[in-house]
Formats: C-alpha cells, sequence, structure tokens
C-alpha cells in the first residue's frame, strides 16, 4: 500500500468535516454600552447666593435733651430691651431747680391775677356810680334844674371811671397771660425731666453703647446706643444677574454659615430692583426665620427654591448637544432632538423630544453613532437629583 504524503494526512481530519461547517463563519460581537430607561424624578430649581448677615432695621438712640450729665446707664451691649424701658438716666438737678423757679412766679402771677381782678371790680363800681351821677345830672338838666357845667362836669367823671375799668381789665389779662407763660415753661420743665430718662423707642437687641457715665449727653455725636429692632437679622445675598428675575419674595431659602451644623430656614423678603454696574450681581434679602442663631455680620450662603415638580428627567451625562441617543427596540441608535427645563445635580427635566420608558445611551460621547446596533447595559435608573 503506498504512503500518503505527511500534507495528506495533516488535511484529512478537515476534509473528514461537513461542508457547512468548513464554510460557517464567526458572530460579530456588538459593542455593550450602558443604557437608561427615561422615568420620572423630583427636581428642584435652586439659585445659590452668598453675603452677609445685617439687620433687617438698625435704630439709634439720641437724647432728647442736651446739656445734661449722664447719672446711670441701665443696659449693656447684648440686652434685650421693650419699647418704652429706660436705657440711661440724665442728671435733673438743673431742671428742678429751674421748676421750683417756675412755680414761685406761677403764685406771683396767680397773686397778680387776683389784685388786677379786685382792682377791676373797684373800678367797675365806681364807673357805675359815676355813670348814675351822669346820667341825673343830664335829667336835671333837661328839666331846667341843674346846669350845663355840672352835667359836662358828671359826664367827664363818668368818662375816666370807664377808663379805669379798660385799664383794670387790661391788666388782669396781663396777669392772666403772664399766668399762663409760666405754666406753659413749668410743662416745657415737665418734658424735659421726663426725658432726663433715655429710653428705647422699639423693642429690640442692644448692639452698641457709646454713652458714658459723667459725660454731657448732645445729640451732635455717636448715638449713644444702637438697636436691632425686635432683633431680626436678614441675609443681604448676592447672585448672578442671570438669576435676577428667577426670584421673587416668599421663595423658601435654606442657609448656612461657619459653625452651624444645620441649615436655617429663611424666606426671601426683598429683591432689590437694580443690578451693580460694576460687579454685574444682583442682591437680594432672605428674613432669617430664627435669627438668634446667627450674628450680624457673618458670612452665610442661601440655597433659594424656585420652582419644586415632579417631571421627565434623563441623567445630564446622557446630554449631547440638544439631543440624545435612543435605543429602537431593535438596539439601534438613533438621535432624539429634546428640549430641557430644570437641572438639579446629576439629572435634567426634559420637557420634549421624549416619553417615560424609552431607553436612551446613558452617555454622550460613548463609541456610537446613529445607526449603529449596540449590546445594551441597563443601568440603575436614579429618582431623584440628589442620587
Amino acid at each position: 500500500m503506498p504512503r500518503l504524503p505527511l500534507l495528506a494526512l495533516a488535511l484529512l481530519p478537515m476534509l473528514s468535516q461537513p461542508l457547512a461547517a468548513q464554510e460557517a463563519a464567526p458572530a460579530i460581537a456588538l459593542p455593550a454600552i450602558s443604557v437608561t430607561t427615561v422615568g420620572t424624578a423630583m427636581l428642584r430649581d435652586r439659585v445659590v447666593a452668598s453675603g452677609l448677615v445685617t439687620p433687617v432695621e438698625t435704630v439709634q438712640v439720641q437724647p432728647l435733651i442736651e446739656g445734661q450729665p449722664i447719672d446711670a446707664l441701665l443696659v449693656d451691649v447684648g440686652d434685650r430691651v421693650e419699647q418704652g424701658q429706660p436705657l440711661a438716666r440724665l442728671s435733673d438737678t438743673a431742671l428742678t431747680l429751674r421748676k421750683g423757679q417756675l412755680e414761685a412766679s406761677r403764685a406771683a402771677a396767680l397773686a397778680a391775677i387776683a389784685q388786677a381782678e379786685a382792682q377791676r371790680v373797684e373800678a367797675q363800681s365806681a364807673a357805675d356810680e359815676a355813670v348814675r351821677v351822669r346820667d341825673r345830672a343830664e335829667q336835671l338838666r333837661a328839666q331846667g334844674s341843674g346846669t350845663q357845667a355840672l352835667a359836662d362836669q358828671a359826664n367827664a367823671q363818668a368818662a375816666s371811671a370807664l377808663a379805669r375799668v379798660t385799664a383794670a381789665q387790661q391788666g388782669a389779662r396781663a396777669a392772666e397771660a403772664q399766668r399762663d407763660q409760666v405754666v406753659a415753661q413749668i410743662a416745657d420743665i415737665d418734658l424735659q425731666l421726663q426725658r432726663t430718662l433715655v429710653i428705647a423707642p422699639v423693642a429690640g437687641l442692644v448692639t452698641a453703647r457709646n454713652a458714658q457715665v459723667g459725660a454731657i449727653a448732645s445729640a451732635a455725636g455717636q448715638p449713644m446706643f444702637t438697636l436691632i429692632r425686635d432683633g431680626l437679622l436678614e441675609l443681604h445675598a448676592d447672585v448672578a444677574e442671570r438669576d435676577v428675575l428667577r426670584l421673587a419674595p416668599g421663595q423658601p431659602a435654606s442657609l448656612r454659615a461657619a459653625g452651624l451644623a444645620d441649615p436655617l430656614p429663611g424666606r426671601v423678603r426683598l429683591v432689590e430692583p437694580t443690578v451693580d454696574t460694576a460687579s454685574r450681581l444682583g442682591r437680594v434679602r432672605i428674613a432669617i426665620d430664627t435669627p438668634d442663631r446667627l450674628r450680624a455680620g457673618m458670612f452665610a450662603e442661601a440655597e433659594i427654591l424656585v420652582a419644586e415638580r415632579e417631571a421627565l428627567a434623563v441623567p445630564v451625562a446622557a446630554m449631547g448637544d440638544a439631543e440624545v441617543l435612543r435605543v429602537t427596540a431593535g438596539s439601534t441608535v438613533e438621535q432624539a432632538p429634546v428640549t430641557t427645563g430644570i437641572r438639579d445635580g446629576g439629572l435634567i427635566e426634559i420637557t420634549s423630544g421624549l416619553f417615560s420608558g424609552e431607553v436612551i445611551v446613558a452617555r454622550a460621547g460613548a463609541f456610537v453613532r446613529p445607526g449603529d446596533r449596540i449590546n445594551p447595559v441597563p443601568t440603575p435608573v436614579p429618582t431623584d437629583a440628589t442620587q
């Protein structure tokens, strides 16, 4: 039996296989691409701002009278005071002495009024008698029993008596005017005596005390005390120009500051109507619900909640230039233009272009193009922006 060549012996196993197996080609492996399902999530549109904690209203307390020494200071920095509470006491010695002098002047004025009234009554009585004499003299002259000279004399005496009545009345009014002037001066002294107590015009927190015992009270210098009205504080926060029009009074805010373990609640009180032309920043004033946990002058950061809603959302990483890559039922990738809304953390709202339950490529820029077929690998779908 002839021997076969070695090459033929090596090909025998292959020639013995079926023809179909020899013609089968290896299958092409599809690329494994992470995909996610479009779903709903709770999204929050927030604006971050920062600034300094400032009193809502600062009240400066000055003395209402000047030139009196300060006898005592009744409150100190950090004290909480009520409206009408005494803050300091001024000396009233000079004013008390002046009031005593005026009381004596009032007594003299009252005596002068009594004297003038007596003089008026006396002059009125004499005038009445002089008028009666004049009338009798006129009657006698008319009857022919009296002379014209007697009638003229009686007439002159009556006129003089009436003039004395007028003078007495004027003297009485002058005495009364003097009394009224002294009474007004006493009332002014009483008011000044009341004002020797420097009182709080509003309730609040004392933040500064510039007065010193023994100093002369004056309204020309620094205020004696500075108060924060009702102890209320607010955050004057700067915001980017693009965010100013999104803010409105009443929006809730969360504040953080150094030394606070938990954020403090607040609320937008006022959005200032102008933007700084140099920094291009606007300013918002945020009322602080618990001002006793902060101090004026502290730096704080606020997160203002502009809107909150449940909406369709996809990962931010899946977004391209206003489009995502959608995966069809046949695992084919196609381009889907979308419009977006709120961006919250790692999620972004889809307002149009997608429906709930659709599958998209989880990361834009993956090595796939529209029309490619892929091997989808599902990834967890976050249900909240914080996940």
